[in-house]
């Protein structure tokens, strides 16, 4: 199959996460196994326009909101300059490519989740109410008859109320890469950690919160937080006003290798994001034995979380610092814990991703039929 992926960003982009790295190695996959991939994304920075990565080629132009015209006009220009796609994946991160307005190949919707709390947080209130307007109102009416994809059973459930079709939802989790072999034991001091992109959204701040909270009870605590982005100098001037700057350590964008060292060196891990798809830092602590404690209502969370047996929700910052403080203090709860989240993640695999991608990009490609009829009806148009 020809398959082209629309994306927001790809991993090399500074405000890159989860959703890319989902995007990235599906792509991947399904590129080891024979099938052309294209992906289009935002241009940044000095990356190149045209990349080739893990067998598939990106392509990059325009930025935070022309990504979304540019890919289209690309994705046209590269299927008229070679063969036409036969399937084409619209991921919606709040806002949706449009393709099936300008495209008649079919169209899988990639939907990680609902962002009904982030567009308040990061942007004003006339942008928020017309971006939650075009997610909640007009995508669901332009993807109406289109197969959706989604990470989580929460996510389907929320994209359902919106007005998604029910028959047309499948879930298709993320998966977990098997973890390094670091050989770092755990930390002799306590030491937490939080795992993700340095946005307004993921509420980084909280994690400081709790640190500050038990500042006394755990005076050797530290908190380590890996990840960059552009709301990095707002929490490095809340860890200041938080007195804790001492004990936050800020690591930026570190390398595989570096991610799986610290990991594996953490107590326990922190997920205070407003919402999420599913969890991939979750998953990635699990993989280390590293329980994580999150908030309920926090979308795909209370499922990569199992409540009580793999880590802890909470409903506040401050039952989130009494949990924290229970785990830290009480060894062999906190080992259970990390046991049963090592066991968990083991069930995740992105092989199994890839194999569930490419039965359903099979069932939605282009047939030799369609693509008769879809060129008669250009010819005529």
């Amino acid at each position: 199959m020809r398959i082209a992926f629309l994306n927001w960003r790809d991993l090399s982009h500074p405000e890159g996460g989860g959703a890319e790295r989902y995007a990235q190695t599906i792509c991947a996959g399904l590129a080891t196994r024979g099938h052309d991939v294209v992906l289009f994304c935002a241009a940044h920075g000095d990356a190149p326009a045209l990349d080739h990565v893990d067998g598939y080629r990106i392509v990059r132009s325009g930025g935070r909101v022309g990504v979304y015209p540019s890919s289209l006009v690309a994705l046209r220009r590269e299927a008229s300059r070679a063969a036409r796609f036969d399937v084409i994946i619209d991921t919606q991160n709040g806002v949706p490519f449009w393709s099936p307005l300008v495209c008649r190949t079919p169209v899988i919707s990639l939907v990680h989740h609902v962002h009904r709390e982030q567009w308040p947080v990061v942007f004003g209130p006339v942008m928020s109410r017309i971006g939650w307007w075009l997610e909640s109102r007009v995508a669901p009416v332009v993807y109406r008859r289109v197969q959706c994809v989604t990470v989580s059973d929460r996510s389907r459930e929320e994209l359902i109320a919106l007005g998604r079709d029910p028959e047309r939802m499948q879930i298709i989790h993320n998966g977990a890469d098997r973890p390094l072999e670091s050989r770092v034991p755990r930390a002799e001091r306590p030491t937490v950690v939080v795992l993700g992109r340095l946005v307004p959204h993921k509420r980084v701040e909280l994690a400081i919160d709790v640190l500050a909270r038990l500042r006394t009870d755990h005076p050797d605590l530290e908190l380590r937080i890996i990840g960059d982005g552009w709301w990095r100098p707002e929490i490095e001037r809340h860890a200041a006003n938080s007195e804790v700057a001492d004990r936050v350590h800020l690591l930026g964008y570190v390398d595989e290798a570096r991610k799986h060292r610290e990991l594996s060196g953490a107590w326990l891990a922190l997920a205070p994001s407003a919402k999420e798809g599913w969890g991939l830092n979750v998953v990635e602590a699990a993989s280390h034995g590293v329980p994580t404690i999150a908030h309920h209502g926090a979308g795909g969370l209370s499922e990569s979380i199992v409540d009580g047996v793999t880590g802890i929700l909470v409903g506040d910052v401050a039952e989130m610092a009494r949990v924290a403080h229970r785990l830290l203090s009480e060894h062999a709860e906190r080992e259970e814990l990390g046991r049963n989240a090592k066991a968990l993640s083991g069930r995740y695999s992105w092989m199994a991703a890839v194999d569930e991608w490419e039965r359903l990009l099979e069932e939605h490609a282009l047939d030799v039929r369609d693509l008769q009829r879809v060129d008669q009806e250009e010819a005529t148009a």
